[in-house]
C-alpha cells in the first residue's frame, strides 16, 4: 500500500500512512494514541488509516495460507448422533420364559426330555405322567356324559375342571368322542425354546406347582446394557444400537433400545438399557458379554455445528476463526453444546453459512 501511495505521488515523492491508534498485541480491546508496551513486554500494533474497521481480524498472506494447508469448512445445521458406548450381557427375552408345573400331584412315568440345554417344539412331549387326581377328573366327566337324566350342566363342569387341571387337549378330545378315561398320557411342551432348567428325574414324584421345567427363546433375546449416569437424558426408546460380542468378534448385530429402567446402581452409578436383538440362527447365547454402542441423538432437530477440529479450546475460553477471505480471518468466542459424529453444536457466536478454519487454524491463533 506504501508502494501504491508513492506511485501516485510521483517520482521521488514519500508519503506515509497516518497511524489512527496503538492496539493491544494479544487481540485484548484496550488500546493506545501513542507507543507502548504491554505487561509482557510486547509492542502495541499500529493501526494506520482505511484498517480500523479490520482491527480485530488477523492477516496471512495467501502464499502461507496455501503453504500451510489452511482449509475452511462452512457451518451447516445437523442432526448430532452422539455415541454412547456401555458394557452389556446377552439375558433371555422375558416374554418366552416358560415354567412347566402341575395342578396336581403325580408321578413321572417316564421322561422323554432328560437333560438341561435339549430345544423342543411346541406340542412335543416331556414325559409321561400318571395322576390319581386327573384320572379321578375323567372318570367324573364319564359319569356326568352318562347320565342324561342329571343336570344338563354337569358336563360342562367336568370339562372346565379337567381344564383347570391343565389337562392336555388331546386327552379332553378323548373324552368327548366317548374314550375311556386315560390313567398315563404324555405332557407337552407349552412352547419352542430351550431347556434352561431341568428339575424332574424319571420315576419321581411330581408335586402340585413344582417347577418342572424352565423354558426360554433364543429369539430375539435381551442384552442388558449398564449406561453412566451423564449419559442417560440422551438414550431415548426406540434408539438403534450396534453389538459385537466377545465370542463372535468379527460380526455386528443391530438391535433396537426397548425400555430404560426408571432406577440407578448406586454402587456403579449406572442404569439398565434393555436392547432387543434378533437371533434367527441362535448364535447369541443367554450370559455373553457384549460391547453396545447406542445411537443417541438419532429424531432429534437439527443444530448449528461446526467441526471438532475448528474449536481452539484454551480450557476457559473456547474460539474459532472466521474465514473472511483473501487471507483474513477473525477469531470469535463460541458457546458450544453436544458433541457427536465429529461435529460440535454451536450455541453462540457463529451463523449459519459462515467459513470457519478447520485446518492449520493453530497457525493462525499464533499469528494472532
Amino acid at each position: 500500500r506504501t508502494a501504491a501511495l508513492i506511485d501516485a505521488a510521483g517520482p521521488g515523492a514519500t508519503a506515509e500512512r497516518k497511524i489512527l491508534y496503538y492496539r493491544n498485541p494479544m487481540g485484548l480491546p484496550d488500546t493506545s494514541p501513542v507507543p507502548k508496551k504491554d505487561w509482557m513486554g510486547m509492542d502495541y500494533i499500529p493501526v494506520y488509516e482505511g484498517e480500523e474497521q479490520d482491527a480485530g481480524t488477523v492477516k496471512v498472506s495467501l502464499d502461507r495460507v496455501q503453504r500451510a494447508g489452511v482449509r475452511s469448512e462452512a457451518a451447516a445445521m445437523r442432526v448430532l448422533a452422539r455415541p454412547i458406548r456401555a458394557p452389556g450381557i446377552a439375558k433371555p427375552d422375558e416374554r418366552t420364559l416358560r415354567t412347566v408345573s402341575l395342578r396336581a400331584d403325580g408321578f413321572i412315568e417316564q421322561l422323554y426330555v432328560n437333560e438341561s440345554g435339549r430345544h423342543v417344539t411346541a406340542g412335543e412331549p416331556l414325559f409321561r405322567l400318571y395322576s390319581p387326581q386327573i384320572v379321578n377328573a375323567q372318570v367324573d366327566f364319564r359319569v356326568a356324559a352318562g347320565a342324561g337324566t342329571r343336570d344338563p350342566r354337569d358336563v360342562p363342569s367336568a370339562v372346565q375342571r379337567l381344564k383347570n387341571l391343565d389337562v392336555p387337549q388331546a386327552v379332553i378330545e378323548r373324552m368327548r368322542q366317548g374314550g375311556a378315561p386315560v390313567l398315563s398320557f404324555d405332557w407337552p411342551a407349552p412352547v419352542s425354546g430351550y431347556v434352561m432348567e431341568k428339575n424332574v428325574i424319571e420315576g419321581q414324584m411330581a408335586k402340585m406347582g413344582e417347577a418342572l421345567f424352565r423354558i426360554a427363546s433364543l429369539d430375539p433375546v435381551w442384552v442388558i446394557a449398564d449406561v453412566s449416569e451423564q449419559d442417560m437424558a440422551l438414550v431415548k426408546i426406540g434408539a438403534s444400537a450396534r453389538l459385537s460380542f466377545r465370542a463372535l468378534p468379527r460380526e455386528t448385530f443391530e438391535g433396537i433400545v426397548t425400555f430404560v429402567l426408571h432406577e440407578l446402581d448406586a454402587a456403579t452409578r449406572t442404569a439398565k438399557v434393555r436392547i432387543e436383538v434378533k437371533n434367527p440362527e441362535h448364535r447369541i447365547k443367554h450370559e455373553m458379554f457384549a460391547e453396545v454402542t447406542i445411537d443417541a441423538g438419532v429424531g432429534a432437530a437439527p443444530c448449528l455445528t461446526v467441526p471438532v477440529s475448528a474449536v481452539i479450546d484454551s480450557g476457559s475460553r473456547q474460539v474459532v476463526l472466521i474465514d473472511k477471505g483473501e487471507g483474513r480471518f477473525e477469531p470469535r468466542a463460541v458457546k458450544l453444546g453436544v458433541r457427536g459424529d465429529g461435529f460440535v453444536e454451536v450455541l453462540d457466536g457463529v451463523k449459519d453459512g459462515q467459513q470457519v478454519v478447520v485446518a492449520a487454524n493453530f497457525l493462525i491463533d499464533a499469528e494472532s
